[in-house]
């Protein structure tokens, strides 16, 4: 799931436009990436959408509310390193949108504690636990002094939510820090490192470039506890997952293999920051690591070991609950829905659109494997439904499919997630979906038929055995005077009727919608794949539908 989905997009400024009208938000390592990977042209147009020389207020407003930032940035060698850096809420705020102000510095004796001055590339990640969502900057350092840093915006844009751990924080006071250095791993750094379920990795391109996406960048890894395993004295390994697609840390390292990696003892608020070069093990056997696409390999240079130097502290893992299956259907061709309910007087509260975390450990694996789906039934009826579509090669997906039956236990966290209906707006709602995208429309639907608002789902799908949820669907409209419903199969079987199962045939585009609603005067809300939701936005803005009204998010692997 995405980090930015409710929020109005900005545009580019008329003058920008007039000097390079389709600006790439991606540098060449980034673009070699795509181009090897088969996705260079889904991603580039809606990079374009979302990746910004400018902070937009959703952004702006998520910063200042943050205990905390990953910083990334070189020290004097020209070494990539990673720390974080710490204050109470609104120690990060944005005075306009092309600036970022921390008011932090490292703590003494980080690997950046003097690197942080002004004319500096940095990289930077804001993080929030509780909710998944995670924000990122790169830019450069135009001033710095006693106080922090002021850092000039390059791009922004929102990130993946997906294995990101839970956690819940408060302040201590740091009582006896102390400061190591090593050039290899000790039997003590690699328990820490088998350990950890998280670590930042910072990577750039080589310094001296004036382009955007030139400089530093932050980023975020997660996964079950031994994740990341220490291969020798100097070398660690770690699986590379789905992602969005940008490629910006693998993408950096075409360009330049240094980077530098945090590892974070959220408990005791210990830092152990590394640098070397990375690579990656195009050839490696993936099947250690369950779910990993690729493996990057580390060799280190030196690692600074800071103990007892955070005042800011994070509990462990949030906790679960487990919910039993209570029914299993199955929707369509390789989509089936599970019904869940609490085991234990639980409360179960979800809001439209919202998506649900679950774990289980997956055969062959020690560690629980977590995955995020949107809840496709409606809120307050008791229960949480997931509607699960069998991925090529998923493991998750295909567990749930062939293992998980009534009966079994699931471990659930909170319902989370931003892409919720606007109560606030009174205006019509725009449901648009492609394939299995339709499950947190279903929840927006059932929300509409209770609350009254008219609203109009547009549901795109190959034909007849590929539509799921189609008689719920059908349910929820028929007789109704504000709920409508408009099914488009792109290659109707003979059994597919016209009028009864479908109303158009074809794909979805923006011709049928201004015909479904000529005077645009709805809140759109997109779920898809992400080529399906770039061409449509554009096709909704070209028509006249403000960007501000348009919101969404992508579903399955990015």
């Amino acid at each position: 799931m995405p980090g930015d989905c409710r929020k109005p997009e900005i545009h580019l400024s008329i003058e920008d436009v007039q000097m390079n009208p389709n600006p790439s938000p991606f540098h060449r390592g980034e673009q070699e990436l795509q181009e090897r990977m088969g996705v260079r042209n889904a991603i580039e147009p809606w990079a374009q959408k979302v990746v910004r020389p400018w902070l937009p207020e959703q952004h702006r407003d998520f910063y200042e509310q943050l205990p905390f930032v990953v910083v990334s940035a070189r020290d004097e060698e020209e070494r990539p390193w990673a720390t974080l850096l710490a204050g109470e809420p609104g120690f990060a705020s944005s005075p306009d949108p092309e600036r970022l102000e921390v008011r932090a510095k490292p703590v003494p004796g980080d690997a950046l504690e003097s690197a942080l001055r002004p004319g500096r590339d940095v990289g930077l990640l804001g993080l929030e636990f509780h909710t998944r969502r995670r924000n990122r900057l790169n830019g450069r350092i135009s001033a710095a002094g006693e106080s922090g840093l002021l850092l000039e915006v390059g791009q922004a844009f929102g990130n993946c939510p997906q294995y990101i751990h839970s956690r819940a924080w408060e302040r201590r006071v740091a009582s006896k820090p102390e400061r190591f250095v090593h050039q290899r791993f000790s039997p003590s750094l690699t328990g820490w490192i088998e350990r950890a379920n998280t670590f930042f990795i910072a990577t750039g391109t080589p310094s001296g470039g004036a382009q955007p996406s030139d400089g530093m960048d932050a980023s975020h890894r997660g996964g079950s506890p031994g994740f990341v395993r220490v291969t020798g004295k100097r070398e660690l390994v770690f699986p590379d997952y789905a992602g969005n697609n940008h490629y910006n840390t693998l993408g950096n390292l075409q360009l330049d293999d240094r980077a530098g990696l945090l590892f974070v003892d959220f408990e005791h608020g210990h830092l152990l920051q590394l640098t070397g070069r990375a690579w990656v093990d195009w050839e490696a056997d993936t099947s250690p690591f369950p779910g990993a696409l690729r493996l990057v390999r580390f060799e280190l240079d030196e690692a600074v070991e800071l103990l007892d130097v955070l005042a800011l502290r994070f509990e462990s893992e949030q906790s679960t609950q487990p919910l039993r299956v209570t029914a299993k259907e199955r929707e369509s061709e390789g989509v089936t829905s599970f019904t869940l309910e609490p085991t234990r007087n639980a409360a179960v509260l979800h809001s439209a659109g919202q998506h649900l975390p679950i774990s289980a450990i997956l055969p062959g694996d020690r560690h629980p494997t977590r995955r995020t789906y949107s809840l496709s039934n409606a809120p307050g009826d008791g229960s949480y439904r997931i509607t699960v579509k069998r991925q090529p090669g998923g493991l998750f997906s295909n567990h749930l499919h062939d293992s998980v039956d009534v009966g079994d236990l699931i471990d659930a966290e909170p319902p989370s997630g931003d892409f919720v209906v606007d109560t606030e707006s009174e205006r019509p709602l725009l449901l648009i979906g492609a394939g299995v995208g339709i499950t947190p429309l279903i929840s927006m639907m059932h929300e509409a038929k209770r609350t009254g608002r008219p609203a109009l789902l547009v549901h795109s799908v190959r034909d007849g055995q590929h539509h799921p949820l189609r008689d719920e669907v059908q349910d929820l409209t028929r007789g109704s005077d504000h709920l409508e419903v408009h099914f488009v199969y792109s290659q109707p079987l003979e059994s597919d009727h016209l009028d009864s199962d479908y109303q158009t045939r074809g794909r979805i585009d923006g011709k049928l919608l201004s015909s479904l609603d000529s005077e645009l005067r709805s809140d759109v809300y997109l779920c898809g794949p992400l080529p399906f939701m770039a061409s449509l936005r554009d096709q909704l803005e070209a028509l006249g539908m403000p960007a501000e009204r348009i919101f969404s998010e992508t579903f399955g692997p990015a």
